[in-house]
């Protein structure tokens, strides 16, 4: 596509040319006859055509031997810096829709009280994307119930945005409270990723892993994204 765009630069330079030129021709010959004129304009288009289209603004445009390699040269040029931002701030970087990821989660510390679900969230596309705040977290089949809050012994207001290139990975984790009475119980949860507004996309469903899948809780919270595991998994 920049290789279509320099092209095009160079045939509407080259028509300003000429129309300047046939312009300049036309007011010279102000009163002369037709054949005059047309003599001029000729003699303009001919010395626009001779003319390199590499003045100005054009100038500015890298220069090779082959077309291919000069729209090449500029996508990286112009591309380049976007992606390299993305590798440290976000910038340049899309969010991550979901259906990029790979979600997995692994139920830990099984029959204890505090058990934990380690959620683990792979970019397996081609392209840089990031993450933002915490995972919604929709424990068992109650997709329409609410997501789980937000750990209070986490930073509230974090909103730094967690830019994942292809294949790299984030952490979170789900803190189950079981009180050993009147809990719930579930193999499966629904994660939904959160934008820069706070808003959630759609919610995918997860099943739990590890020596014992099943995992109940009173309560429930959920903690940041984190390019470290957390606790000690």
């Amino acid at each position: 596509m920049i290789t279509h765009r320099a092209r095009r630069t160079a045939r509407s330079a080259t028509l300003a040319a000429v129309t300047a030129a046939l312009a300049l021709g036309l007011t010279a010959c102000n009163g002369a006859d037709d054949d005059a004129k047309t003599a001029s304009a000729d003699r303009a288009a001919d010395t626009a055509d001779n003319r390199p289209a590499s003045s100005g603004k054009d100038s500015a445009e890298p220069k090779s031997g082959g077309d291919t390699e000069e729209g090449e040269g500029s996508a990286a040029a112009s591309g380049g810096t976007d992606e390299a931002a993305g590798q440290g701030t976000g910038s340049g970087a899309q969010q991550c829709r979901g259906d990029e990821m790979l979600v997995t989660a692994v139920h830990r510390f099984a029959g204890q009280e505090g058990d934990h679900l380690l959620v683990t969230a792979s970019n397996e596309g081609s392209k840089p994307c990031w993450v933002t705040s915490y995972p919604a977290v929709k424990l068992g089949g109650d997709v329409d119930g609410a997501a789980l809050p937000h750990a209070k012994k986490d930073d509230p207001s974090s909103d730094e945005r967690i830019t994942l290139q292809a294949g790299d990975k984030a952490y979170s984790a789900v803190n189950l409270f079981d009180y050993g009475s009147k809990h719930h119980t579930a193999d499966s949860f629904a994660i939904g990723l959160r934008g820069a507004d706070g808003d959630v996309g759609p919610f995918y469903s997860v099943d739990s892993k590890g020596k014992k899948p099943q995992f109940s809780w009173n309560e429930a919270d959920v903690l940041n994204w984190n390019t470290e595991k957390p606790y000690d998994f």
